[in-house]
């Protein structure tokens, strides 16, 4: 079983609490696979940008995600399959319109973490690189 420890934490991209107190999540087994397919899929920087734009300004067609992103708009929705496949994003039709918007509460938390993490980690190493520059 893998245990997972995750306390209180400011996020400094978003100047928000990413978590309460949270004692521990246990992952079983069984979900380490599903566990790893869910991060693969978020392991794609485009489907990383798409995630962050549709979190700040959803709902948003696939042309407002390529304008946005400057991503051609059939890259944008393949990606947009994929996450739709894995029910992180969701659609909606609107008229003659598709409106996609994230669907699984996690990805803002999750999101928030890992930014704070490398934000984190980049004021760490700061004081080295500037040694070595």
């Amino acid at each position: 079983m893998l245990y997972l420890r995750i306390s209180r934490k400011i996020n400094p991209c978003a100047d928000a609490q990413v978590y309460s107190s949270v004692p521990g999540v246990t992952v079983p087994d069984s979900l380490i696979d599903d566990a790893a397919r869910r991060f693969a899929l978020l392991s794609d920087p485009t489907r990383l940008r798409i995630l962050a734009v549709l979190l700040e300004r959803e709902p948003m067609t696939v042309t407002d995600l390529s304008d946005a992103l400057g991503i051609a708009t059939p890259n944008v929705s393949q990606h947009l399959a994929r996450l739709n496949g894995a029910r992180l994003v969701g659609r909606e039709k609107q008229g003659r319109s598709v409106h996609y918007r994230t669907t699984d509460p996690s990805l803002r938390p999750l999101c928030e973490l890992m930014c704070h993490s490398l934000v984190e980690q980049a004021e760490r190493l700061r004081p080295f690189q500037a040694r070595a520059g």
